[in-house]
C-alpha cells in the first residue's frame, strides 16, 4: 500500500481522521493530505496540547499502518534513532562458542558472526524504513541538537541508511513522517525546507466542544460546554507557565463526569483543578479568577 494513494481528496482524509476521533480543520487536513500525496515530511509546531502528536496517531489508525515513535531529548544521537548491537547476546554467543568442543575458532569468522542480523536492535528510524508503509513520529524534535537535525535531514532526503556490517537499507515505500516541535528553539532552515509546515493553534470553542463530544460522548452537553468555556477562559491568561491543552480538557470533563457532576461550580472547579493545570503558580492564578470565569 502506498500512503500517497490512500485518500483521493482532502475531504476523504478529513472524514477518515474524524472516524478516529481527530477533528482536523481544513487547513490542517490540506497540508496533511499534501504531505501524503507528495511523500513529504510534515512539520507541526505549536503549543503543547494542540494535537500535534495526536495527528500522527490518527493518521496511522486511519491508514491501518504501524505508528513508530521516536521521542527526542537533549543529547539524542543517530544510534538511538537507527540501530544498536545487542551486546549481552553477543557475549553469550562468544561464550557458547567457547563451550562447544570443535566450534569455529577463526577470529574473523567469530567477529563476522557477532554482527549478524539476529544481534541487531532496530531503533525507530530503521524500523520505519524496514516496515514501511508506516507512520514515523519524530516527537519534540526541538529538544535534539543540530547534529541530530542534520542526520534526520539526510535520512528524510534519501529514505535509506547504511549499516556498515550489513549494507544499505532502503524503504520500499517512503514512510509517512510527522515531526513535532514545541518551539523551545528554532529549527534549521534546511530541515524546514524539506518539510511541509503547519502551526497548530488551540481550537476554538465550537471545535473543542465537537472534539469533546466525539472523544467523550458520555459527558453531558451542559457540563461539556462549561468545561470548554472555562478552559478557554484559563488560556486567555498569557502569564501561565503552561495553559491546558485539549487532552486536559478531555481529562477534566471525564473526571467531573465520574464525580457525578451535572453543573460545574467554583468549589468543584477548584477541587479538581489539578486535572487540567499542572503548575502550582498557574493553579494559584486560576483559583483567584474562577468566580469571574464561571460567571461568563
Amino acid at each position: 500500500m502506498d500512503p500517497r494513494t490512500t485518500f483521493a481528496t482532502t475531504h476523504d482524509l478529513t472524514g477518515a481522521l474524524g472516524e478516529t476521533g481527530y477533528l482536523a480543520d481544513e487547513a490542517l487536513a490540506t497540508v496533511a493530505w499534501l504531505g501524503l500525496r507528495l511523500a513529504r515530511p510534515l512539520l507541526l509546531e505549536g503549543e503543547p496540547g494542540t494535537g500535534k502528536t495526536a495527528l500522527a496517531e490518527a493518521l496511522a489508525e486511519s491508514m491501518d499502518v504501524p505508528l513508530i515513535r521516536l521521542q527526542c531529548y537533549e543529547g539524542i544521537d543517530a544510534t538511538q534513532a537507527l540501530y544498536d548491537w545487542d551486546f549481552p547476546r553477543q557475549i553469550l554467543h562468544v561464550r557458547a562458542l567457547e563451550a562447544v568442543e570443535g566450534a569455529a575458532r577463526d577470529v574473523r569468522e567469530v567477529e563476522d558472526g557477532l554482527f549478524d542480523e539476529r544481534f541487531l536492535l532496530a531503533r525507530p528510524v530503521l524500523r520505519a524504513l524496514r516496515e514501511a508503509p508506516a507512520v514515523l513520529l519524530v516527537d519534540e524534535v526541538d529538544r535534539a541538537d543540530d547534529e541530530f537535525e542534520a542526520f534526520l535531514l539526510e535520512v528524510l532526503s534519501t529514505w535509506q541508511v547504511t549499516i556498515p556490517e550489513l549494507g544499505t537499507v532502503s524503504a520500499a515505500v517512503p514512510p509517512v513522517v510527522v515531526l513535532t516541535s514545541n518551539r523551545t528553539r528554532e529549527l534549521h532552515d534546511a530541515l524546514k525546507r524539506r518539510c511541509l509546515y503547519h502551526w497548530l493553534e488551540h481550537p476554538g470553542i465550537e471545535r473543542e466542544l465537537a472534539i469533546l463530544r466525539s472523544r467523550a460522548p458520555e459527558v453531558p452537553e451542559a457540563l461539556a460546554g462549561q468545561v470548554v468555556r472555562l478552559v478557554h477562559g484559563i488560556r486567555t491568561d498569557r502569564e501561565l507557565v503552561k495553559p491546558p491543552g485539549v487532552a486536559e480538557t478531555l481529562d477534566w470533563a471525564r473526571a467531573l463526569h465520574e464525580l457525578g457532576t451535572r453543573e460545574l461550580d467554583t468549589e468543584l472547579a477548584a477541587a479538581t483543578l489539578g486535572v487540567a493545570v499542572k503548575y502550582r503558580e498557574d493553579a494559584e492564578r486560576v483559583r483567584k479568577a474562577l468566580d469571574a470565569m464561571l460567571a461568563r
